[in-house]
Parts: structure tokens; sequence; C-alpha cells
């Protein structure tokens, strides 16, 4: 497993990430990691690891999208000098151009996407021990849907910069894609976006098995 014994672990990202987590950063007792996958990673990473005690903080931001991740980085990423950093943007950037299409403004289009993560992914990268980047998903089998097709293209964007930057990828759109030919995706997110505890769950796996945890 990759991440080594007294390292700092950051998640950011948006409300996916967020689930309720304490502020301003979520660490340490009473449980104040929220409810999603960053709980459950941390979990896992101490149940199977716990003579490494691995530090985890969440940042992640209900409603964020890559701009607004670029406009907290310096305190929400630099200023906790994580050994690791979870990134996981752009559904909002997204899903804003399909449920506010007449608020151009609320949206994050894929030029300014793809620039703003590519910024912060080599800005950051020679800082960290190392960088884990997550694909944005909507739960949507049907891949000609307009809204699956573009969170498809940022996806995509994603996966590229991993190589590109020696990055760790979680891909949890391929793994909900899996488990999608055998549930619908009211099962796992009641509007295709936030995941419960399923599909968190899945998050988790697909985040773990990036930095090859050993189940």
């Amino acid at each position: 497993m990759l991440i080594e014994k007294n390292q700092r672990l950051v998640f950011i990202g948006d409300s996916v990430t967020d689930c309720g987590r304490a502020r301003p950063v979520a660490e340490g007792l009473f449980n104040p990691l929220g409810t999603g996958y960053p709980n459950f990673v941390n979990a896992l990473l101490n149940t199977r690891y716990p003579e490494r005690h691995i530090r985890v903080s969440n940042v992640g931001s209900s409603g964020n999208n890559a701009r607004d991740l670029a406009a907290r980085w310096e305190t929400d990423v630099i200023a906790l000098k994580p050994d690791w950093l979870s990134i996981n943007i752009g559904i909002n950037d997204v899903w804003r151009q399909f449920d506010v299409p007449y608020m151009p403004g609320a949206s994050v289009f894929f030029d300014e996407y793809a620039e703003t993560l590519e910024r912060l992914v080599r800005e950051t990268r020679p800082t960290a021990k190392g960088l884990i980047l997550m694909t944005p998903h909507f739960l949507e089998p049907n891949r000609e849907d307009p809204m699956r097709k573009t969170m498809d293209r940022y996806a995509d964007f994603m996966r590229s910069l991993a190589p590109k930057y020696d990055c760790r990828l979680a891909d949890s759109q391929a793994l909900f894609d899996k488990i999608l030919v055998h549930m619908h995706p009211a099962e796992l997110a009641w509007d295709r976006i936030h995941p419960n505890q399923i599909g968190q769950m899945l998050m988790a796996r697909a985040f773990l098995d990036a930095i090859a945890f050993e189940w």
C-alpha cells in the first residue's frame, strides 16, 4: 500500500466528498469526516494498517466546481501540506450546464475546467508524495444521454492527467458502469449524482484500489 506511516491524506472535492463533514478541516475524533467515501477510506486504512497512523482530512465542499477549488487551494491544500492528495471535481462544472443552462456563469465549461485542473495538478504534484485523481461521475447507463456524454468528456480529461503527471487514477465512473449492469441508478443515487452508502463504498473501493490497498 502506497501511503506510509505518519503520512497525511487530504480529500478535496464537492458535495460527494463533503457529505456533511466537520468544519473547517474535518479530521480527528467524533466521526468528523462525513458519511461518504473519505470516512470509509479512513476506517479501512485504520482497520488494515493500524500501525501506520495515517492522518486523514476532508476539505470537500458542497456545490464546488474547479473554479471554487482554485480559489481555496492555498488554504485548503497548500497550507495543510498533504503527503497524499485526492481530487474529485467536475460534477457541478457539468451539472450546472443542464439544470440551470440560462445561468452560464454557474457552469465551468470544458476549456476552463481543463486549464484549471491541469494547473492545480501541475503546481501541486512536486510538493506531494502522490496525487489521486478521481473521475467525476453521472449514474446514467445511456452514454448517449447529453449530460452523460459531457461528463464523460470531463472524466476522460481527468484520466489523461494521471499518467501525464505521474498520478494515481481512481476511476469510480468505470466501477459505477459495471454495477449499473445489475442495478438501476435509483438504487445508488436518487438524483444520479449523490451516491448512497453502496455508491460511496464503491467510490472508496476505487480510491483504495488506486493506492494498492491490500484487501
